[in-house]
């Protein structure tokens, strides 16, 4: 293959992205570099992420909203399919990266580029849904990676940057490495990186301390329809909208802080703190609502796909045909995910007050109660026990026979 002549950059302002644009052009050689940034919902920060990489030497710059697509198309199922990696980290950065890659090809067929490039390391998990996603859905574009390949530490980048007038975004105050969308942030390097030192305040951004948190705990209840949450505390709100009043609720009473000790797709562990205030408080209402509305077998099997689904995700697999079949399964399990879900914010704690579904609870009161409206036949149980068992006990009588003998 040749050498490429236009490059479209997934940019997000960071040292090692900034870095990519003036070494692009004198290390490999590329004519024009034109930089692609994703509105994830991260606020004001991308009006000065396109003027620096402009200063930078990048010849465009071009940011896209995907805000809308980002949650409907990927938060709304990751909430369906409770989605955990390792049971406790619900993707928010993850989510991000095979839209990223989507539109940062559609932009390279666009501007008719010849490669696409992007600033992720040799130790990360980006690099790996970048490059598994690129490859699936443009085969043809090249990929360039050179900060995978340019051997500099972290200083040696920043100094090789302020050749070419790159300021460093961090400084010796705030060292942290920082991912930020509208499903929450994520923070790594500098202190954290000692898994016992604790996390400073300063590194959140969008969840209330413990001791800052209001005394008082405030109710709120979520409905939920095929799934999908679309109100909170009776008002109706569209996907975006509903995001980001979950964010204020769950971050203003300090729900949605995790710290930890994750297995990257490399084989290394690593510590990662994250704030997902929303995005958690919304998967364990649906999971509350699913306990309700899904019978047993079916929330059994349900539970090990999802570890599947969120395994994949995390590792880059969106677009394989196993997550497309697993969506299949989850959306026709949600049709029955129908009801409310009432939760208790206070100090850290997002607590389950009650459920309910008019529609599709399996619940029976009368079955369920020992009172005098009691309708379950206590005495079919003896039959039963005696079914279920049976291949126990002459299991049982096997062995002890044997001792015998």
């Amino acid at each position: 293959m040749g050498r490429a002549t236009k490059v479209v950059l997934a940019y997000s302002g960071g040292v090692d992205t900034s870095v990519c644009i003036p070494y692009l052009k004198k290390e490999y050689g590329v004519e024009e570099v034109i930089t692609f940034a994703a509105d994830l919902g991260q606020g004001d920060e991308l009006e000065p992420i396109r003027h620096k990489a402009i200063a930078a030497g990048a010849s465009e710059s071009l940011v896209g909203d995907l805000i809308k697509p980002f949650i409907e198309d990927f938060a709304f199922p990751a909430i369906r399919a409770n989605a955990l990696y390792e049971g406790r980290y619900p993707l928010s950065t993850a989510l991000a990266r095979p839209l990223i890659a989507s539109s940062l090809v559609d932009v390279a067929r666009k501007v008719k580029a010849d490669a696409v490039a992007h600033g992720c390391t040799g130790k990360g998990n980006d690099q790996v849904r970048f490059d598994v996603a690129i490859a699936s859905l443009a085969p043809e574009l090249k990929v360039l990676t050179p900060a995978r390949e340019w051997g500099m530490s972290r200083e040696e980048a920043i100094a090789y940057g302020e050749q070419f007038g790159i300021p460093a975004p961090v400084s010796k105050k705030s060292p942290y490495s920082i991912d930020l969308n509208l499903l929450g942030r994520s923070i790594e390097a500098g202190s954290l990186e000692d898994p016992m030192q604790t996390p400073p305040e300063e590194v959140f951004a969008i969840t209330s301390s413990i001791d800052n948190a209001p005394d008082k705990p405030q109710e709120i209840e979520i409905l939920f329809d095929a799934g999908n949450p679309i109100a909170i505390d009776g008002e109706s709100l569209d996907p975006v909208a509903l995001i980001r009043k979950a964010n204020l609720l769950a971050g203003t009473h300090g729900f949605g802080r995790l710290d930890i000790i994750e297995n990257r797709v490399v084989g290394i562990k690593s510590r990662e703190i994250y704030e997902t205030p929303g995005l958690l408080l919304l998967i364990k209402a649906h999971q509350e609502l699913e306990s309700l509305t899904l019978s047993a077998d079916v929330l059994r099997i349900k539970h090990q796909l999802e570890r599947e689904w969120s395994d994949l995700v995390y590792k880059g697999l969106w677009f394989t045909s196993l997550r497309t079949a697993l969506d299949g399964f989850f959306e026709r399990t949600q049709s029955h995910v129908n009801g409310l879900v009432r939760i208790r914010l206070h100090k850290g704690n997002a607590i389950i007050l009650g459920r309910s579904s008019i529609t599709n609870s399996l619940y029976r009161p009368s079955m369920a109660t020992y009172g005098l409206d009691d309708q379950f036949d206590h005495k079919a149980a003896e039959g039963f026990i005696y079914i279920w068992g049976l291949p126990s006990r002459i299991w049982a009588a096997v062995k002890n026979a044997q001792k015998i003998n």
